[in-house]
């Protein structure tokens, strides 16, 4: 049976072969913990992290490689923030459109601390209106947190025209890129964030269990650190270092998975990141016009692929989208995400609660072939529906 995988907004797959090649010299070879020895094998380590730090820095356009922090995935980064900077009664401003990872904490610091949460609503087709984030900033509020782009209809948010708000308002800002990094290009400084949260295993094709943070120097010294431990640093001292990376980041790193990491970012920038994106939005494009031709299906957010990443999220009349799911891959090969997609703010914003939708998500190693494929199965599909 044909294997065809349509869920790389959870995670890509397949990684490329220099990622796996990278992970095992490490472990082959390496396999010290940086920053704790200093003998040839630790140093060796010390440097994969910091070469890897260079390459995010660079890639984003960070101020410099110590403002890269990692963390086991862009969950903790959003939590370190939101965890570290917020104090009662602090308001804090998000859009309707924003995944669990951002949602749950502020619910949370709002049970707990007493902030106070603007959810500012999106349109049916998940698009933000900039001015109502203007409009809902007040003389307490901390930070503006959103999406770069949406993980159920891969909507792209005008985070240009939110930078300037922010810039005018004098707050915070941080931009979830789960979603986006790799696939768009995101500049840090030009869009003036306070803070850029990262993830590893998705469109920058490394492993699971990396990610990150990038963080401005200003908002550095308004953050207190969650985690508090070793560092390799200040080893005489029982406070956490106050400087960066070493202030964000206790413990002992996941060095294998940034070394995948590393590679991963080398293949990114082999290819190019408007070529991934080129390549992406061809794939949407012949997809979405695909569906607008097959009977029953409902496609979520704008048709114009310029205005999203590589999402594309359907329902299908008199179908049970959980079964439909399992079908196309027990039967065909095809395998996809259904439900609420840990969003379901998003999911209630475009009519799609509580059932959800069937996500299509597509990645650098899809073809052309794979898109035809798939609607020719959804086709067949649909045809069969009484």
């Amino acid at each position: 049976m044909k294997k065809v995988y349509f869920d790389n907004a959870a995670t890509s797959n397949p990684k490329p072969d220099s990622v796996l090649d990278a992970m095992q010299h490490y472990l082959k070879h390496i396999c010290t913990s940086p920053g704790r020895g200093g003998y040839g094998q630790g140093l060796e380590a010390g440097r994969i992290v910091y070469e890897t730090r260079k390459k995010i820095k660079d890639l984003f356009n960070a101020p410099s490689e110590e403002n890269v922090i990692f963390t086991q995935n862009i969950t903790y980064a959003l939590n370190f923030v939101m965890m570290g900077l917020l104090k009662p009664k602090d308001h804090v401003i998000t859009t309707s459109m924003e995944h669990n990872s951002v949602i749950r904490p502020l619910r949370f610091l709002e049970r707990t601390r007493q902030i106070e949460v603007t959810v500012v609503p999106c349109d049916a087709q998940g698009k933000l209106a900039p001015e109502d984030i203007r409009n809902a900033i007040r003389d307490n509020t901390k930070l503006i947190v959103m999406t770069h782009a949406s993980n159920v209809t891969g909507q792209i948010m005008p985070v240009e025209a939110v930078a300037k708000i922010k810039e005018q308002a004098g707050v915070f800002f941080m931009l979830d890129t789960a979603q986006s990094a790799g696939v768009l290009d995101i500049d840090f400084k030009r869009l003036k964030l306070d803070f850029l949260a990262f993830t590893g295993h998705k469109s920058l094709y490394g492993p699971p269990g990396t990610g990150g943070l990038v963080i401005s120097n200003a908002a550095a010294k308004a953050v207190d650190p969650v985690i508090h431990g070793g560092t390799g640093s200040l080893s005489d001292s029982e406070m956490q270092p106050g400087f960066l990376p070493d202030k964000f980041e206790a413990g002992t790193p996941n060095t294998v998975g940034i070394a995948g990491l590393s590679a991963a970012l080398d293949f990114i920038n082999e290819k190019g990141i408007d070529s991934i994106r080129e390549h992406e939005r061809q794939l949407t494009l012949a997809f979405i016009r695909g569906l607008k031709q097959i009977p029953r299906i409902k496609v979520y957010g704008s048709e114009d692929p310029e205005e999203r990443v590589g999402t594309v999220s359907i329902s299908v009349e008199g179908v049970d989208l959980g079964k439909m799911a399992y079908e196309l891959d027990a039967d065909y090969g095809i395998m996809i995400r259904s439900g609420l997609h840990c969003s379901p703010l998003a999911h209630k914003t475009i009519g799609t609660f509580p059932e959800g939708t069937l996500r299509f998500s597509f990645g650098v190693f899809n073809t052309m072939e794979d898109i035809t494929y798939g609607l020719e199965v959804l086709n067949e599909m649909a045809a069969k529906i009484k």
